[in-house]
């Protein structure tokens, strides 16, 4: 690959972008990063940032916790590897480094060590799943995940 400098990336990118080349390392999404721990300002008051990116698209870095069962098309998010999925059932024991992902379509499950972003709708507040009765207070709909 033919070296770049700082200038020279700087006016070729729309042109780049435009032609479809992406450089190896480049986020190709143009989903905001925001992670886990930045969702919060308190356990109970999600943060100014949380709540600007609400209902938009967001890329979020995390670990994937064992899933309920095989078919499940969705997952919690973790900051940190878990071995088991952290289940809540009451809000109030809602812990602020999880997140419930909802994904778009079945996807391979990942080993709960492997790192991961996740690209999703974030939603936020309280929300009771129908189906399952999992509690969550934050989600990311209509996901996609691959490896970090």
């Amino acid at each position: 690959m033919a070296n770049f400098t700082r200038r020279t990336l700087v006016f070729a990118a729309p042109a780049m972008v435009a032609a479809g080349v992406v450089l190896p390392g480049a986020r190709t999404s143009a989903a905001e990063r925001i992670k886990i721990r930045d969702l919060y300002k308190t356990q109970a008051e999600f943060s100014e940032r949380a709540l600007a990116l609400a209902n938009s698209e967001v890329e979020v870095p995390g670990f994937m916790a064992p899933p309920l069962k095989p078919d499940a098309t969705f997952f919690v998010l973790t900051k940190m590897p878990m071995a088991v999925c952290p289940f809540c059932n009451d809000e109030a024991d809602w812990p602020t480094d999880i997140v419930l992902v909802r994904l778009k379509r079945e996807q391979e499950w990942v080993n709960f060590n492997r790192s991961i972003v996740v690209t999703g709708t974030l939603e936020l507040g309280t929300e009771i799943d129908e189906e399952t009765g999992f509690v969550s207070k934050v989600r990311l709909t209509d996901a996609t995940y691959e490896l970090a």
